[in-house]
Formats: structure tokens, sequence, C-alpha cells
């Protein structure tokens, strides 16, 4: 493998970012699971990123997003309550000087300040290493508590920061990838940005 092909990968292992305009409004349609999955009650828009449903549907990961979305949302709180100058303990403050990585910015330059901003404040470290279990999705506090996290926690982190930077969770999904040659899965997150007009 040469080592440009190896950048490369090793950049869309950071973050992969799908470009295009902003979402038009659509019509919801309703999504059934794939055959020989447990039935689903989810839509999907015919702009959906990937034209693919919300949220997961099965199995274990499903379990793992449901745990980490709802502390999202606890924490979403906590990240209110500092911008009202109320106790703002130490990862909100990081999430909040992550997303103000990408104040005054819109589309790609907003997404790529932000994803370089988690990168940065994360060092990467296996779930075997740092919490003697083979996979366990931390939320975003927990990882910037720590300041350490595999794939997925970079993931989230970002998931959180943009979200909070205000991209829509209809724009943003945490991919699971898998390489067939290391037997091994490895998540990024994917979201749509419109591209900046100068």
């Amino acid at each position: 493998m040469s080592n440009r092909f190896g950048l490369i990968l090793a950049a869309l292992a950071c973050a992969f970012v799908l470009a295009g305009p902003e979402p038009a409004a659509a019509a919801m349609e309703p999504y059934t699971s794939a055959p020989g999955q447990p039935e689903t009650a989810h839509h999907r828009t015919d702009d959906a990123l990937f034209g693919m449903e919300i949220a997961p549907s099965y199995g274990n990961v499903s379990s793992k997003w449901l745990a980490v979305e709802a502390k999202i949302e606890q924490e979403q709180a906590v990240l209110a309550g500092c911008r009202a100058a109320e106790d703002c303990p130490a990862p909100a403050r990081e999430l909040l000087r992550i997303v103000a990585e990408g104040a005054g910015r819109t589309g790609l330059a907003r997404v790529g300040l932000i994803n370089r901003a988690v990168n940065l404040a994360i060092a990467p470290m296996s779930d075997e290493a740092q919490w003697g279990v083979d996979d366990r999705w931390s939320p975003p506090f927990e990882t910037l508590q720590t300041h350490r996290g595999d794939c997925e926690d970079y993931a989230i982190v970002k998931y959180a920061a943009l979200l909070e930077a205000g991209l829509s969770r209809d724009d943003m999904k945490i991919v699971i990838l898998r390489n067939f040659v290391r037997n091994e899965d490895h998540a990024v997150l994917a979201a749509r940005a419109a591209l900046a007009r100068v």
C-alpha cells in the first residue's frame, strides 16, 4: 500500500463527510425492515442520508446507540445550563470549546473545523485498554473527561458537537464499517453539510 493511499484511508477513518445541497422537505414514507429482521416503525424521506432509516432497528448496536442518545439528551440540558452561566463541568466546557471552533462558519468549513477539534481533543485508546471490555460506547462527556476513546467515541463526540453547532439529527449518521481483512469493525460519522457559499 502506498503512503498516499494509507494517508487517504487514515483521513477517511477520522471522519467521513458527505457534501451536498441542503435537504429539501420531502414526504415521509413508511420504512419496513429487511426480510428476516425484526419489524420497525421507522419512516424515511426520499432525501434521507444514504436513503437509510434514522436509527438502527435491531441488535446490540441499537441498544448501545439508544443508551448513548439518551445520555446526549441529558448532556444537552447541562450545556444549556452552561450557556445560562450555571455551573458548567469540565467536559461540558470542552464540548462547547469544540463547538466554538466552528463558530462563524457554515457547511463544510464548520464540519471540518469541528472534526479537527474533536480529533485533537481525544487520544486513541481501545475499550479493552481503557475500560477492560471489548466494546463500550461512551457518551460525549465521559470521552471528554478522559480525553481517550476508540473510533465510535470519536464519532459520538463529533455527532454531539455538530448537533450543538446546529446540524440536524437527520443529517448525521454513525456508520459502522467492516474491515474484512482485519476482521474488525470501524465507526465513523457521516454528515450532510451544505456547500459553503463565498
